[in-house]
């Protein structure tokens, strides 16, 4: 893919007339109106997305984007890059953490290697990758325009392939030490915003350890020339290859009719530089979390999106987005099997 076509992507925005109809849906139902709150908007926009008013939900992943980043040379995480590799090979076992849930929510997890520091071939992970991990962005751009645009297409090119196997719902997750440093730096870049507003302390860094990272960020956003606007730009010089990879997720959405249900902060920064690359991207989101880290507020907000659940998350992997499943599985089974006002010979509610 090249710039110009990833510039020329048509999106067709989700159907109208199915979201109203799934509101109407929702105030037949034998309860006050408008009660079950963001859920009964976000069904709407699910089946809007999917020109569906039954709102299909049944085969449900997670996407998990899985890469390593060259600025973890500069001291900035608690962690070394081994983990990494460490982490999407327990992804390919089914045992890490998002795996756990997943299965207990009845959803598939497709781990994908699209840049992890490695050679060797992980089992149970789908390879996709554009190199081994970023380069460090205080030295040089992390990746060139060429890898942050193939590592996009990886994005899509997965969920077309999840449109063809029949799944209805979809979710980010991921996989990269370093990446809420490349994430913050994204951010403060895409919102022209004060590196320390939004940076925190990812896995577990002290006070002296958060300063260090800001200072690097900071650093790092100067020397790339990060302050001209260009999305794909500031994505190649400070960015990750799991970044871009989300972002090749959401543009897949958007792209394919498929709502992708957002995780946590590198998501969200991720769902934000998909919609700056491809407006109307946003259209195909589905909120879920607010993770505890500081540019995750700041980018909801610019994209226009409500978290359904505030509880502090912030283990990533996109296990904020399966908690999201189980709590739409019970919802769906009061959509799905509704009883009206009619069936229990109830006046409804009107609506003024």
């Amino acid at each position: 893919m090249t710039r110009e076509e990833l510039k020329n992507l048509q999106i067709t925005l989700p159907d109208a007339a199915v979201y109203a109809k799934v509101k109407q849906n929702w105030d037949a139902l034998a309860k006050p109106l408008d009660s079950m709150g963001e859920f009964e908007t976000v069904f709407a926009k699910i089946g809007a997305i999917t020109g569906n008013e039954n709102v299909p939900i049944g085969k449900k992943a997670v996407i998990a984007m899985c890469a390593d980043n060259g600025i973890v040379e500069e001291g900035i995480s608690q962690s070394g890059q081994e983990v990494t590799a460490r982490v999407a090979e327990a992804m390919g076992k089914g045992t890490s953490s998002v795996c756990r849930m997943a299965k207990r929510a009845g959803a598939d997890v497709i781990p994908v290697d699209v840049g992890i520091a490695t050679e060797d071939f992980i089992e149970g992970v789908l390879a996709r990758k554009v190199r081994r991990g970023t380069r460090n962005f205080l030295k040089e751009a992390a990746m060139t325009e060429e890898e942050t645009l193939a590592a996009i297409s990886v994005g899509m090119e997965v969920v077309k392939s999840c449109k063809e196997a029949g799944y209805d719902l979809l979710a980010t997750g991921e996989m990269g030490i370093g990446n809420t440093t490349t994430s913050s730096a994204v951010a403060a870049a895409m919102l022209g915003c004060p590196v320390e507003h939004i940076t925190g302390k990812g896995a577990g860094l002290s006070d002296a350890g958060l300063q260090h990272k800001i200072d690097v960020i900071r650093q790092g956003l100067k020397k790339r020339d990060c302050d001209r606007g260009d999305t794909l730009h500031i994505l190649s010089a400070v960015g990750g290859l799991d970044i871009a990879g989300l972002c090749g997720v959401y543009i897949g959405g958007a792209v394919y009719h498929l709502p992708v249900v957002m995780d946590g902060v590198i998501s969200t920064v991720a769902a934000l530089a998909a919609e700056r690359l491809v407006p109307g991207t946003k259209e195909f989101v589905i909120p879920s979390h607010q993770s505890r880290e500081p540019a995750a507020e700041f980018m909801m907000k610019e994209l226009g999106v409500k978290p359904l659940i505030n509880a502090g998350l912030a283990l990533g992997e996109g296990t904020g987005a399966v908690l999201m499943f189980g709590m739409f599985d019970i919802v769906q089974g009061l959509y799905e099997n509704r009883t009206t006002f009619a069936d229990i010979e109830v006046e409804p509610y009107i609506r003024f």
